[in-house]
């Protein structure tokens, strides 16, 4: 029998939770802006009602009749067979949510032959991202960075991956600054010591980095990337990104381009940091992998052979954001004082996350930490986005 600690599997079951406020009013709401995004026909339309109709009042039902064999098979390997008939809220939450985007794009055509084949639904909203003031801001902020030590950018970068579309206010804080010193710091668990020691410059080793969102959260993940390439932390950076879209904001291979193109196209020191990107996508020091498994609905401990060998033989693997994070500690109602170190005891190699709080599952925090959390603002610090976390298991 194996000792690895386990708790309750989170659902959207009880009335009033997260999960299930996601499922009964955030999904119905993405339908809608999908529906609405795109000038869908007919069959759409309907495609969408009906997926809208089983999402509120139905049950899970298999993919349809001209859904590619090899990837029925690979859902129902992942636990389709064992759900179809189920009503949402009882399955596990990270399933649900999975194949809730698995169906969304079958209902807009993505995956069938036609014209709406390979469409992103949701590329208008992460393109929006990239050309927005907000971003121009963000971007402009990095040439005040260029008179800073290397360490105290790096420092600055990691923070501004780490808040993702808070990058304007995390790239002028040190590491030091964003950490608050009051009752409820934003920052709950700071291992980026233990991170640091894992990259020194020696211009050696591979990273590889499993992304999150794209737009104005993958562009803090690029620039930390071409920083450590350029310091000389780094000798290769591995880019994981989902195979479609997935989430809504997940990135896929033309997020990075789009990404990598408004770089390029800034001015100063982002437009530096986008010529060491390209530069290195040309020669290799860069590459882009995608694979079925990171949209699939399981947990990181499920990891196919060909994955966990690549990060067996990693220098590091850095998970960035809430859905990776419940992926890799177990989508779980775990006791926010379980370490880290134990739910991710499996991984094949040193491991860290970077996350922003948007949901239930916490690990490694201190008793201290948890009570103040607790008595300032309840449970509402696990889901606001207000709070982060940089967590490592060094594997030593």
């Amino acid at each position: 029998m194996s000792d690895a600690p386990t708790a309750p599997v989170i659902t959207g079951a009880e009335p009033g939770s997260f999960p299930h406020s996601t499922l009964a009013e955030r999904q119905p709401a993405i339908i809608r802006q999908v529906r609405d995004a795109s000038p869908y026909g007919p069959a759409q339309h309907r495609a969408l009602d009906d997926l809208l109709r089983s999402c509120t009042e139905g049950v899970i039902e298999d993919l349809p009749a001209h859904t590619d064999p090899a990837d029925r098979a690979r859902w129902h390997a992942w636990g389709l067979a064992d759900h179809v008939g189920t009503s949402w809220f009882e399955v596990p939450w990270l399933w649900a949510e999975s194949y809730f985007y698995r169906v969304l794009l079958d209902a807009v055509g993505h995956f069938a032959p036609g014209p709406w084949q390979g469409v992103d639904p949701f590329r208008s909203f992460k393109y929006a991202e990239l050309g927005s003031p907000e971003t121009r801001e963000e971007l402009a902020a990095l040439d005040a960075l260029q008179g800073k030590s290397p360490e105290e950018r790096g420092r600055a970068l990691l923070h501004g991956s780490l808040w993702g579309n808070r990058a304007d206010l995390s790239f002028q804080l040190s590491a030091e600054g964003a950490e608050s010193r009051d009752a409820t710091p934003g920052l709950v668990a700071d291992d980026s010591d233990a991170l640091w020691s894992l990259l020194p410059p020696d211009g050696t080793g591979t990273l590889c980095l499993v992304a999150d969102n794209a737009g104005r959260e993958l562009v803090p993940d690029l620039l930390l990337t071409a920083h450590l390439l350029a310091e000389h932390r780094i000798a290769r950076a591995v880019l994981y990104v989902k195979p479609w879209p997935y989430y809504v904001s997940d990135a896929t291979t033309a997020d990075v381009v789009d990404a990598l193109t408004r770089l390029r196209s800034a001015s100063g020191a982002a437009a530096e940091y986008g010529d060491i990107l390209w530069s290195a996508m040309a020669d290799g020091r860069l590459t882009v992998r995608t694979h079925p498994f990171l949209a699939s609905p399981l947990p990181y401990s499920e990891l196919p052979d060909d994955l966990r060998a690549e990060f067996a033989r990693a220098r590091l693997t850095l998970f960035k954001g809430d859905l990776n994070y419940r992926r890799l500690v177990g989508d779980r109602y775990w006791p926010p004082t379980t370490p880290f170190h134990d739910v991710t005891a499996y991984f094949p190699g040193p491991v860290a996350t970077l996350r922003t709080l948007k949901s239930d599952v916490i690990t490694g925090l201190t008793a201290a930490t948890e009570a103040a959390l607790a008595a300032a603002e309840g449970q509402s610090w696990r889901t606001s986005g207000t709070h982060a976390l940089i967590q490592v298991n060094p594997r030593k």
